[in-house]
């Protein structure tokens, strides 16, 4: 059956091949390393579980079908993910980011790539123009996210698919911000869409995950012998919990993001607030380009107070949201990026971005949103 994605995230694959042992509901954990053979050169579809699980199997099949994907794999974390899709890049080639960028992807880029002899480059991708003007000879890929971590800039994913074809180009998208729920980059001509799991598809900040979905056979076949080989597979117990968590992505993601359209314009109002970063507000300079290939805002915010004094009172006075490093599950939290997700990028980079020391990201989570309010009030006094 050709289901609508809230019956897709509870029930996966509804062509009723996804029917489980004795009938049960959930899918089982098949908490083994390996799997006895029927016969000399049979199998039973399952060998070793570096390769392949079928708790793991359900939960890529959910996910690729989410994701309108051809395959897609689970791995260990997001950033074993990115590390999986840069096993197709080698000496000599050139990769063009966006200058806005999670902070641990940037740490991949600037050392373990630049030590393979992959050369990084940044550009402001919401401007089509630049980003083309930056494509060099040996430029093999753009690497994007929309929106932006942390400054929740909106990247338009058509203009940079044309720019991709005109110049031979892969284009990756990260798309853990809005999750398949909200955006699916590959039907915006995407290449390769990645996410950290741990986030909006566990929901529930238990465990870690990441994803590696491709659009072309080709690729996905690649993909699946590195994964095999490299061994950045996700694990049978942890495939589960991002299963469970999946199951109730879409009511999280309406309830987080109704809770943001209000804190956004909440913040807005305070005093001590002097900007802030939401895609859903249509002062936001990238709303109309999020509006046309997406299905949502999200729940991200960003915002910036009059001091580094009251930023630092806000994460130390809080009470219900809590000060920690993460994002996408169901309690809010707050980050002081400039020395949490974005340490490693060089200074005067984060202070070109604004990620200064007036900087905070919020992620909005499903609590009663006049309890959030009070919460964040009664830390800026």
């Amino acid at each position: 059956m050709d289901c609508r994605i809230e019956t897709r995230c509870i029930h996966g694959q509804t062509d009723g091949s996804a029917e489980h042992p004795y009938g049960a509901i959930s899918t089982p954990i098949y908490q083994t390393a390996t799997f006895a053979h029927p016969g000399v050169g049979v199998s039973s579809g399952y060998d070793y579980v570096r390769e392949s699980n079928p708790t793991r199997r359900e939960l890529e099949e959910t996910v690729r079908s989410l994701e309108g994907a051809c395959d897609a794999v689970a791995c260990s974390s997001g950033m074993a993910a990115q590390g999986l899709l840069m096993e197709l890049f080698g000496e000599g080639d050139h990769i063009l980011c966006s200058e806005d960028l999670y902070g641990g992807a940037v740490r991949m880029f600037e050392t373990v790539c630049r030590k393979r002899g992959i050369s990084v480059s940044y550009t402001d991708t919401t401007d089509a123009a630049s980003t083309e003007q930056a494509v060099r000879e040996n430029t093999r890929a753009l690497y994007i996210e929309t929106p932006s971590n942390p400054t929740m800039r909106v990247t338009d994913l058509r203009a940079m698919r044309e720019i991709a074809d005109r110049h031979g180009l892969l284009l990756i998208v990260d798309n853990t911000f809005l999750s398949p729920y909200f955006q699916n980059p590959l039907s915006l001509g995407a290449d390769f869409v990645l996410h950290s799991g741990t986030k909006f598809l566990g929901g529930h900040n238990d465990t870690l995950a990441g994803f590696l979905c491709s659009r072309d056979p080709g690729w996905a076949e690649e993909i699946r012998a590195l994964y095999k080989t490299i061994g950045c597979c996700l694990a049978p117990f942890d495939s589960f919990l991002i299963l469970r968590g999946i199951k109730t992505l879409p009511v999280r993601m309406e309830r987080q993001q109704e809770n943001a359209q209000i804190l956004a314009r909440w913040l807005g109002e305070q005093e001590r607030v002097e900007k802030v970063y939401y895609v859903g507000l249509p002062e936001h300079p990238g709303y109309e380009i999020n509006q046309r290939q997406a299905r949502g805002s999200g729940s991200m915010i960003s915002f910036t107070v009059d001091s580094a004094e009251t930023a630092r009172r806000v994460l130390e006075r809080v009470k219900i949201i809590s000060y920690a490093e993460s994002l996408g599950g169901v309690e809010t939290l707050l980050t002081y990026p400039m020395l949490q997700t974005h340490a490693d990028v060089a200074p005067e980079v984060r202070e070109r971005l604004g990620i200064t020391d007036r900087f905070l990201r919020l992620s909005v989570g499903i609590e009663h949103v006049d309890d959030l309010i009070c919460d964040l009030g009664q830390a800026l006094e």
